[in-house]
This record gives structure tokens, sequence and C-alpha cells, in this order.
């Protein structure tokens, strides 16, 4: 009697069983609600603080609708979250029994990838929305309150809310190569946050460095307002920046395919 093989697992399988993992942990709920709540909360107490908008309408102010708190918050949630969801599975030995079952390991990774990229943009925009609709309710109290199709706050928007999915397929990526939590979670940190600290834009090659970083090019997107006159011109621009964005987690994906392809779990 001659025994059929098993089909190969279709991407849309992968997809299903990813999202199941992802639904089923205790953490993913009772971390994002909080993170969500702190976030809109940060732009409600930073539009509250800022005395100049007390003075009036001065057009749209994205660092009370995205204050740099919430937000650095958020990308470090999203980019630990996005390491879990790998390295967790190292830790209990659960990769190994996923890669016997489906040998594609490249597959694997992206399938994580598609899910954590999807429910990050979701969590993302419904916190970019949230805090640009409580700054926003908080400034027309005030009489400087804008709309949504005001220049410059679509563009914020965006930004603020891809700012999550961004940093959580760069912390996935990490969590592919180092595999260990503690390492990946320092390294997320250092990479994310602390390593654009360390360039300035008073040089040219610093500044070149400093707007490679994703920070950088968030701050720069949320701002409505072009470069100062009086700068030096080592300023990011708008289409480099979304480049930054496009890069950073393509290339931290196609780093762990590669990595996993050739590595044993």
């Amino acid at each position: 009697m001659t025994s059929l093989a098993a089909p190969p697992a279709r991407f849309g399988d992968l997809l299903a069983a990813e999202w199941i993992k992802t639904r089923s942990l205790r953490s993913t709920p009772w971390t994002i609600a909080p993170t969500a709540l702190f976030v809109v909360g940060s732009a409600a107490f930073a539009t509250l603080a800022d005395g100049a908008a007390d003075t009036g309408p001065a057009g749209f102010r994205p660092f009370d609708a995205y204050p740099a708190a919430g937000y650095w918050t958020l990308m470090l949630v999203a980019s630990a979250m996005g390491a879990l969801s790998v390295v967790s599975e190292y830790g209990s030995g659960m990769m190994r029994t996923t890669t016997v079952a489906v040998p594609a390991r490249g597959a694997v990774v992206l399938a994580k990838a598609a899910v954590t990229a999807a429910l990050w943009t979701v969590v993302g925009t419904v916190v970019s929305v949230g805090s640009f609709l409580v700054s926003q309710a908080v400034l027309d109290d005030r009489g400087g309150g804008v709309a949504i199709t005001h220049p410059g706050v679509f563009r914020a928007l965006a930004a603020s809310a891809l700012l999550a999915p961004v940093c959580a397929l760069v912390g996935l990526g990490l969590g592919v190569v180092l595999r260990h939590a503690a390492a990946t979670m320092v390294t997320g940190v250092f990479v994310l946050l602390m390593l654009p600290t360390m360039f300035s834009e008073s040089d040219r090659w610093s500044a070149d460095v400093r707007h490679t970083m994703v920070p950088t090019a968030w701050n720069r997107l949320v701002q409505p307002w072009g470069p100062d006159p009086g700068s030096l011109g080592y300023t990011p621009t708008v289409s480099g920046s979304w480049t930054v964005y496009a890069l950073w987690p393509l290339v931290s994906l196609a780093v762990a395919v590669l990595v996993v392809r050739r590595r044993d779990v």
C-alpha cells in the first residue's frame, strides 16, 4: 500500500497558524491595551501642558498630538513584542517543531512578519488617530484645534501609525538573528533609541548617519514645516524619511530569512 505524502503547507495556512499563536498569547492584549492607553494619554497630557497652545489658533501642533515620550514607548513595546513572537518559540523549543512541520523556514519567518505587520499596523493606526483626536479635543477648548484635512496632519498621522509595524518588524528580525530574549531586547533599545542620540546634525557625516535612523525619520515626517532657513542644510528630507521607514523592516527581514535558512534551529 503506497502512502501519500502530505501536501506542503500553503502560505495562507502559515498565516492562519501564526495568527492563532499570536491571538492565544495572554500577553498580547494585556500589553497592547495599556500601551495604547499610555500613548494616547501622553498626547492629552502633552497638549494640556503646552502653555503656548493657550494663545489661540497656531496651526497643527504635531508634538502635542504625537509627543516623543509616548511614541518612544510605542517603539519599545512594538519592537519587544515583535521579538517575542520569535524568541518565545526558540526558548520553548516550538520553533524546532514548526520547522519540522514546515521545512520552508523562510516562509515561516515571512508569515510571522505578515501577521506582526498587520497586527501592529492596526494598533498603530488606532493609537495615531486616537492621539490626534484627543489632542485636538483639548485644543478645541482653547480655540486652537485643526481638522484632519489640515496641511501636514495626514502625513504625521500615517507616519505615527506606521512607526509601530516598522519597529515590530525590526524587533522580529533581531529576534530571528539573536534568538535570546535579553540580547534581543537590549539590542532593540540600542539600535532604535540609543544609537541615534550618538550622532548630531552639526557635521555632515554625522547628520547623514542620524538621518538613516527610524526616530529621526519619524521626527521629520510629523513636522508640517520645512527646514529651518538658518540651518546648515543637514535636515532629513520627507522622501528620504519614507525610504528609511521602508528599508529598516525590509533589510531586517531579508537578513532574518537568510540566517534562518543557513542555520540550525
